[in-house]
């Protein structure tokens, strides 16, 4: 297999071979969820593990960005981080310092606590890796399978945030060999920071603002497979109007440079809302006066219209990305994504 997200007709595979008997199992692992939940003590926990892969710089607050995100767009507050922290072994202390110091730093700034975790020097590795696990409570918890035909699709900040960031931040010697102009590049990177990977903020303020249904954060694959996901989830096929959607100058800059697919590329800091259509303007709204930007993109349709974008009045599938165009540019690989295909899912 290749390096990035699992193939998706595996993963379906290996998650529907586990059976979870535990009534307190709210949520368990399936296509499209973000994290799992459970009841505690009368309580709805939230919890998720993800890894960083993709980044060598900032690789510590990564971890903390990219779990708490999976934890609110789930409707939970973020709370309590445990890390494993992999080191070369010819990683220096200097290294691990600057580590722990980044998740320290992320997680003060969104007033979560750094509980626990592991730390070693590993044989074979090249570089530090950090997986992270992060638990969160709420009161009612936002599935991918509660969206419903007929939701208006709420898109926060535009695309693709993280995976443009990442691009200046490990590639910048590329990007300026093949056009991309310096001034471009430094925006790009600190795209990270503004306007951030972080969706805590916004999950939680469109949760509390309106009917929504669900709440998904694009990551590997970007927004098209993000929606794909969602879609998949709730057993519905999506309408998404691409003139809609929000591409960063930057983005589109450095995607026009590279020859790469800015809905296909790795995409945290957008957040993707499914909301009741009465409530859509009234979350938009909130949105854009919290000073994030958001705009409606398309709406879920019945499944048997299957996934489709809508070009100017014409309509054709939105396209699925077996693999991120950002791990598809570090490798060298040519393009891979395929059209929606609900017969076959």
């Amino acid at each position: 297999m290749k390096t990035g997200k699992t193939p998706h007709d595996l993963l379906k595979r290996l998650l529907s071979s586990i059976s979870i008997e535990n009534e307190r199992v709210l949520v368990g692992p399936a296509p499209g969820e973000d994290a799992a939940a459970v009841a505690v003590g009368g309580r709805l926990v939230v919890a998720s593990i993800d890894p960083i892969t993709f980044a060598s710089d900032l690789i510590g607050w990564y971890a903390v960005q990219v779990n708490a995100n999976d934890i609110a767009v789930m409707g939970a507050k973020p709370a309590w981080f445990l890390a494993a922290v992999l080191l070369p072994e010819d990683a220096a202390p200097a290294l691990a310092e600057s580590i722990f110091g980044q998740m320290l730093a992320a997680c003060n700034e969104l007033d979560i606590a750094l509980i626990g975790g592991h730390t070693e020097v590993t044989h074979g590795l090249e570089r530090p890796l950090v997986v992270g696990a992060m638990l969160g409570e709420t009161e009612r918890v936002i599935e991918s399978k509660g969206a419903r035909e007929g939701d208006c699709l709420i898109l926060t900040k535009g695309v693709a945030v993280e995976g443009t960031a990442l691009l200046a931040r490990e590639a910048d010697e590329r990007l300026r060999a093949a056009g991309v102009g310096e001034e471009t590049v430094a925006r790009a990177k600190e795209l990270l920071f503004k306007p951030g990977i972080s969706v805590v903020r916004e999950a939680l303020l469109a949760a509390e603002t309106g009917l929504v249904h669900a709440m998904h954060d694009p990551t590997e694959g970007g927004l098209a497979t993000a929606v794909h996901e969602l879609a998949e989830a709730a057993g519905l096929g999506a309408e998404v109007r691409i003139d809609t959607v929000r591409v960063l100058p930057e983005t589109a800059a450095i995607c026009g440079a590279l020859g790469l697919d800015p809905m296909g590329l790795l995409a945290s800091g957008a957040l993707l809302i499914a909301v009741a259509p009465g409530d859509c303007e009234r979350v938009a709204d909130a949105l854009r006066a919290s000073k994030t930007d958001a705009a409606c993109i398309g709406s879920l349709v019945s499944r048997g219209q299957g996934v489709i974008m809508n070009r100017n009045g014409r309509m054709g599938p939105l396209p699925r990305f077996d693999r991120d165009e950002l791990a598809r540019f570090l490798t060298g690989s040519q393009p891979e994504r395929r059209s929606a295909d609900h017969s076959q899912e």
